[in-house]
């Protein structure tokens, strides 16, 4: 066994991807408070990602400060030196689509005060200028900037094109490398290839392995990279290892340390308890938004190259446009295609489509673009229509290279159509686009009466995720989770009944509110002017025994109180603000608390 077989590889668990990879929302501040000691407690794990990606966003999107949830969980590793590190998506940050400057530089001594050390900075497109702006800004900021390459397999997407793209990042700063491999479609040869010229070029540069486990190259990768010079290997743990999501610890560590490297022990009653924690977390609520497939390996992803996490969004925009397509090929005398017929057809359109439009790694958002393009490409052709005529402007802009440079050329048919649109492409910086802006927040705040927070952290936010922002201060966002939550509830209790059997078993659980006498239903009564909206119950609020739960107006303008029964979580509204109900008429369902009911 050689002397380089003996060297340290440290583990990162990344905490956040997992629940990413998996369904929709992030675990809250309370659980995270819970679970951060015990991963502390399984002593493998020398790195923790905490947020970054769409951590913030969706913290917000239930209605919860991200902020709060980002220092309570940083804290305790960085008690105990344990490194955390976020995912940074270069000139997108933490959203979708591009950030102005000012916003880029400020989320750095956000999250550097935050508690983060390591952000992971990434560009769909591997295009530096996308990337070399964040380094700078993260140093300035005080946090270690791992640049990062996106992974993918084609006749482009070479070791040496991806070492060249390295050179470059160190040269301008970054300290770390990361190789992501976000569908795990990386030749195995391919990545220890290239962690070897990194490493033998820059041999203090620390090179950290996030791979996908879907189409089951990930171990084979795993130690490639490990074997020529590797450090840091992402992991995850049970319940939510494997399927599309990362390999799990244990799996990782065993292989390692037979190999021979020298890899830390792993508590396992910690481990178990960190099982038991997350699965609680996703029985809780998260649960209700993952998508089973993501738990399901495929091979099928190898030939498409999509990210493992897609799969169920893909699959949802797949059944939806299927009906159209087969109600148009009836209309032509042709046989409908079944589901996996037509997935068949849409994973070789994406590899039609994918080097006609220059091959751009497939990763968010390029991944999705590139999906949708095959997706209403199958969709033309059922019309007799041609390719490319239903792109949206986000797509063209990733074509024509406002997004940054593509790695390949466009095809000449597309080239043409950009031409017949009057659209011209661009070879300049894709920041040029999006002007500094932080001033119209600050402005903004002021005139609200909005705090900036501690380290301006409320201005980052509302700055970076405004339309988000403005719900969760509202408290709109709060109110459609809930609704979402119960209804996504009510779905998985139904699993099996009819709608009348699912109807009856709901309201078995529950009390009704029921009008006394005949009137309008009020759900509040005074309020400072005319034109105040009424504020209405919404699903998932919940009640004390006692509350108020609205009000009737009787024919003579008598007004009468309604208890909310014994108290419990609002299921069901069946009479809106100003309806006419008679006595004996439900208005609602209040579900009691479950040692009551």
């Amino acid at each position: 066994m050689s002397t380089q077989e003996k060297r340290k590889i440290q583990f990162s668990l990344v905490y956040r991807d997992m629940f990413q990879s998996s369904g929709k929302f992030q675990p809250r501040k309370d659980q995270l408070e819970r679970i951060a000691p015990v991963i502390i407690k399984m002593g493998c794990f020398s790195r923790v990602e905490t947020n970054g990606g769409a951590f913030e966003q969706v913290n917000l999107l239930y209605g919860e400060n991200p902020n709060q949830a980002v220092r309570a969980f940083t804290r305790p590793f960085n008690e105990v030196g344990i490194k955390t590190h976020m995912l940074d998506r270069g000139l997108n940050a933490l959203r979708m689509f591009p950030v102005p400057a000012d916003v880029r530089r400020l989320m750095y001594k956000v999250k550097h005060a935050q508690g983060v050390d390591i952000t992971r900075i990434f560009c769909g497109l591997n295009d530096v200028r996308n990337i070399i702006p964040s380094i700078k800004y993260a140093l300035e900021g005080g946090m270690t900037p791992q640049a990062t390459l996106c992974i993918t397999t084609s006749p482009i997407h070479t070791a040496e094109y991806y070492a060249h793209i390295a050179d470059q990042l160190i040269e301008a700063g970054a300290p770390e490398i990361c190789l992501k491999d976000m569908a795990g479609i990386g030749q195995p040869a391919m990545l220890g290839e290239l962690c070897r010229r990194i490493k033998e070029k820059h041999p203090h540069v620390i090179i950290q392995y996030h791979g996908h486990s879907g189409p089951g190259l990930s171990m084979a990768s795993i130690l490639e990279v490990c074997r020529n010079g590797a450090d840091v290997i992402d992991t995850a743990i049970e319940p939510l290892s494997w399927g599309k999501v990362h390999p799990d610890i244990i799996s990782v560590q065993s292989m390692l340390k037979n190999a021979g490297f020298d890899v830390p022990e792993i508590n396992m009653d910690a481990y178990m308890e960190a099982r038991k924690l997350t699965q609680e977390f996703i029985d809780d609520f998260l649960g209700y938004f993952m998508n089973p497939s993501n738990k399901l390996m495929s091979s099928l992803l190898l030939g498409c190259g999509l990210p493992g996490g897609m799969m169920g969004s893909m699959m949802a925009d797949l059944t939806g446009v299927m009906a159209a397509i087969n109600a148009n090929r009836a209309k032509k005398g042709e046989e409908p295609l079944s589901e996996d017929a037509l997935l068949v057809r849409l994973f070789d359109e994406v590899a039609y489509v994918w080097p006609r439009v220059g091959y751009p790694p497939l990763v968010t958002p390029f991944s999705q673009y590139v999906k949708n393009i095959a997706l209403m490409n199958l969709l033309t052709e059922s019309m007799d229509k041609p390719r490319y005529t239903m792109m949206d402007n986000s797509i063209w802009g990733m074509i024509l290279g406002k997004s940054g440079k593509l790695p390949g050329e466009v095809a000449p048919e597309i080239v043409e159509l950009a031409k017949e649109k009057g659209f011209e492409f661009t070879d300049a910086d894709p920041q040029s686009y999006y002007p500094d802006d932080l001033q119209r927040f600050i402005d903004e705040m002021e005139a609200n009466g909005w705090e900036r927070g501690e380290d301006d952290e409320e201005l980052f936010e509302f700055a970076m995720h405004e339309t988000q922002y403005r719900d969760y201060k509202s408290g709109a966002a709060k109110k459609r989770f809930l609704a979402d939550l119960q209804a996504a509830k009510d779905k998985e209790c139904a699993s099996g009944m009819s709608i009348e059997e699912a109807t009856a078993f709901k309201h078995a659980k529950a009390d009704a509110i029921v009008a006394p006498e005949a009137g309008i239903v009020l759900w509040e009564i005074g309020g400072d002017a005319e034109n105040v909206r009424a504020i209405e119950p919404f699903i998932g609020q919940e009640f004390k025994e006692g509350d108020t739960f609205c009000y009737i107006e009787n024919a003579h303008g008598q007004i009468s109180e309604l208890p909310a029964a014994m108290g419990g979580k609002l299921v069901e509204i069946a009479a809106k603000q100003g309806c006419h109900v008679l006595k004996g008429d439900v208005i609602a369902y209040i579900q009691r608390p479950e040692s009551e009911a």
